[in-house]
């Protein structure tokens, strides 16, 4: 039995998984948390949240590395931990830093840094040869209008340390553009109460379907699970809308994603105790790396990976931060395919209807939650504005992803926001 520090989490699903597989494993956690009522506050009434299932719980400032690293050293002293953990990108690097100082299992500390940095990522990419889109980083607002022209409209505004598709705005014109780098200066500090930094990234708008290549680095190598396919919508936002697995690519379109992933990776030096969710987009000039997360897929992508693989990405995240090899061996689960789809709502006010009584009894819905009326709505500009999700699988083939979108229609037709 081992036991793990777990520096804050995601309070979505994974908040859930990552418990779950820690314990389901044999293994204990001490959670470390800045602000555990963050966490409480997203619980089911009259249920405990996940989270509290911790041998221990400790509050620290977990947003001040430098104070963090010798009160945790004494931590580790009293409690003993066997690896550093979080589910949440806002702590990916500390957590990697502890692991380091605490002569753990850890991913390079500066790889992870650079993979959380959009900004970085950009530039380490360029330097290996990877291919991504054309783009600039500034902070100052004539020097983005003037790398604005150069790479040209259309273009993706992007912060360089935000989650979720968090202010990621399409931009047509000088006017767009300057709305959208407004918007993100006007967020100058995170959710998680860390300031952000000043810097803005342009990228040039790549056409193509997007993918994402699950992956397992440990002792050097990385080992490729599969590749999920992926929705957008929300234009100008870019709100992810579902998800299948695996992807419907061809034979040579798989071994092209999954060649510039490894090659992304490498490149970054994410080649130990990483789960990595690598997004790429099938352009018409090949593949080119969107971005790339040091961490397991959110959005339900790990769920659908168990369904069709019986290989759990979370349980396999314990195993690396352990420094263990993690077990990736295959088993026929029935599936053959399995798409989540996200009900995304468009406009804001109160949700005053949404039936979800034709997804009960449907031998295919494998998870069906939604939200309750009642709630406060607000129209979506990024992935944290979800009314819920169906996830369905299907036994035959690629099917997931229509059967999905059919079952999204029907629950849209009786959503009604006032």
């Amino acid at each position: 039995m081992a036991h793990l520090l777990m520096v804050e989490s995601w309070v979505g699903s994974m908040s859930r998984l990552l418990p779950r597989a820690i314990q389901e494993a044999g293994h204990t956690f001490t959670f470390l948390t800045r602000d555990l009522h963050h966490y409480l506050r997203t619980a089911p009434e009259g249920a405990a949240h996940p989270l509290l299932g911790a041998r221990d719980v400790v509050t620290a400032d977990t947003n001040d590395p430098e104070s963090l690293v010798p009160y945790v050293e004494r931590l580790h002293e009293v409690l003993g931990f066997d690896g550093v953990l979080t589910s949440c990108d806002y702590y990916l690097p500390t957590a990697a830093l502890l692991a380091e100082r605490l002569g753990l299992p850890a991913p390079d500390p500066e790889a992870v840094r650079n993979a959380c940095r959009k900004d970085a990522t950009r530039r380490v990419l360029e330097k290996a040869g990877v291919p991504g889109p054309r783009f600039a980083v500034h902070e100052d607002r004539a020097e983005l209008g003037a790398a604005a022209r150069d790479i040209g409209f259309p273009l993706v505004v992007k912060p360089v340390d935000l989650c979720a598709g968090m202010f990621v705005r399409r931009v047509d014109d000088d006017g767009q553009l300057a709305a959208a780098v407004r918007a993100l200066g006007d967020f100058p500090v995170n959710a998680r109460g860390q300031r952000r930094a000043p810097a803005v990234l342009l990228e040039e708008l790549l056409d193509g379907p997007e993918v994402s290549v699950e992956t397992v680095s440990h002792a050097g190598a990385v080992r490729v699970v599969g590749v999920t396919d992926k929705s957008i919508g929300g234009a100008p936002a870019f709100i992810e809308t579902g998800h299948m697995f695996p992807a419907a690519l061809s034979g040579a379109e798989t071994e092209d994603v999954v060649r510039t992933a490894v090659d992304a990776l490498t490149a970054l030096g994410l080649t130990d105790g990483v789960v990595a969710h690598t997004e790429i987009k099938l352009t018409s000039a090949g593949p080119r790396v969107v971005e790339v997360n040091p961490r397991p897929a959110g959005n339900r992508i790990t769920e659908l990976v168990r369904r069709v693989t019986g290989v759990d990405l979370v349980a396999a995240f314990v195993d690396v931060s352990l420094g263990r090899a993690p077990d990736l061996r295959r088993t026929d689960t029935g599936l053959r395919s399995a798409a989540v789809g996200f009900l995304v709502p468009e406009a804001t006010g109160t949700l005053a209807a949404l039936d979800g009584s034709g997804l009960r009894g449907a031998p295919d819905v494998l998870e069906a939650e939604l939200a309750e009326p009642g709630r406060q709505v607000r129209a979506a500009g990024s992935n944290n504005e979800y009314l819920g999700h169906v996830m369905v699988g299907d036994t035959e083939g690629a099917g997931a992803r229509v059967r999905v979108e059919d079952l999204l229609a029907s629950l849209r037709s009786g959503l009604v926001i006032r």
